[in-house]
């Protein structure tokens, strides 16, 4: 229900709508914080996908090629599994955030922490996908897929699971990178405005 401006003393009083501004800010910032959970969350399944891919890309035979045998795929493993353990902690402190309302570590450093790993873990990423991909080529030249087509098909689905990681990983990057800016300009991580 609006309320018509009053006179007071002569001034001419309009009622606030701050109520209004409030409740749209914090549908707003609740809306922004479950995006960035559902990107980190996308990252972690992704992450892990491809290091659980690499990891188990290994078959029996000593002549068979195996995951561990090649620096860029050990890379590829490595990589996905610390980028899922770092996304798996992103998406608790998220879900805490939203539920106490409140950031784990104090908001400075709860914003540049974000911000500043989200960037490593997202050039961690991309530099085992293309040094995964950059070996598949080669493999793929020396005629070890013909000899283990299976082997090498696991391989691009777990660099395809990274590169994926990667993308939901930026995604969150320019999230937390809002923040920043908002934090730097505001004094807050978050200048929601309507």
């Amino acid at each position: 229900m609006m309320r018509s401006p009053q006179v007071r003393n002569g001034v001419v009083e309009t009622p606030s709508p701050s109520h209004f501004h409030s409740s749209v800010s914090v549908h707003k910032l609740r809306r922004f914080n479950i995006l960035i959970v559902v990107f980190r969350f996308a990252s972690f399944c992704f992450s892990l996908a491809s290091a659980i891919f690499m990891f188990t890309n290994s078959r029996r035979g000593s002549d068979l090629p195996q995951w561990h045998h090649f620096d860029a795929f050990r890379f590829v493993a490595v990589a996905g599994a610390i980028v899922a353990l770092y996304s798996l902690f992103e998406v608790g402190a998220s879900v805490w955030e939203i539920s106490r309302g409140a950031t784990v570590f104090p908001e400075v450093v709860q914003v540049w922490f974000d911000f500043g790993h989200d960037q490593v873990f997202a050039y961690l990423l991309l530099s085992a996908g293309s040094a995964g991909t950059s070996l598949a080529r080669i493999l793929k030249e020396m005629d070890t897929c013909t000899v283990s087509n299976a082997f090498c098909v696991q391989s691009d689905i777990s660099i395809a699971f990274g590169f994926a990681g990667f993308m939901f990983l930026g995604f969150s990057s320019l999230l937390s990178g809002f923040r920043v800016v908002s934090f730097i300009i505001n004094g807050s991580r978050f200048n929601v405005q309507n």
